[in-house]
């Protein structure tokens, strides 16, 4: 898939600033911003993984962590109101679940440092999504509110040499 207009996939720049007339929260915007700046200076030094900043622990959980982080303010930035991150229960986790105005949505985060196995959004494949609505459909039965509109989105969070980490929004990007 290609990234862009008319796929069905915001391109959206680096910075809130440029976002369409949003209400973005001036937190949300700074947090944005500091994570950007961090991400492109780990570029300067092509580190994409963090290790040698100091990050603990194995490196590709570093790296999803800081993706996850990224996707959190860029989504917030996008005027989201989130509500859970890293959600766990029987069905399976939930890595953000936020609200997009009336819309509750289940936001799944993949992040990748080559495009080597294809953009981050391809990992989640058919089993994945179904372990996501599993857990979508617990989540909301534990609301137990009778009339929700809900929707399932990716944020897919890719390193770029140049800028460092480059993040996507996918808004229903599949179906229950």
């Amino acid at each position: 898939m290609e990234w862009g207009a008319g796929s069905g996939v915001w391109d959206l720049p680096l910075t809130c600033a440029r976002l369409p007339a949003l209400t973005v929260s001036l937190l949300a915007r700074l947090m944005y911003r500091a994570l950007v700046w961090k991400e492109r200076q780990r570029a300067r030094f092509r580190d994409p993984s963090g290790v040698a900043g100091g990050e603990n622990g194995p490196a590709h959980l570093a790296i999803g962590r800081r993706g996850e982080t990224l996707a959190y303010w860029h989504l917030r930035c996008a005027g989201y109101t989130i509500v859970a991150r890293n959600r766990r229960s029987r069905g399976g986790e939930l890595d953000l679940i936020g609200w997009d105005g009336p819309v509750l949505a289940f936001i799944e985060v993949k992040t990748r440092t080559s495009f080597a196995a294809g953009p981050p959004e391809a990992a989640v494949s058919r089993s994945k999504q179904k372990r996501i609505i599993k857990a979508a459909n617990h989540y909301m039965r534990r609301l137990q509110r009778k009339s929700l509109t809900y929707r399932f989105d990716i944020t897919s969070v890719a390193w770029d040499p140049q800028v460092g980490f480059q993040v996507r929004l996918i808004k229903d990007a599949f179906r229950d």
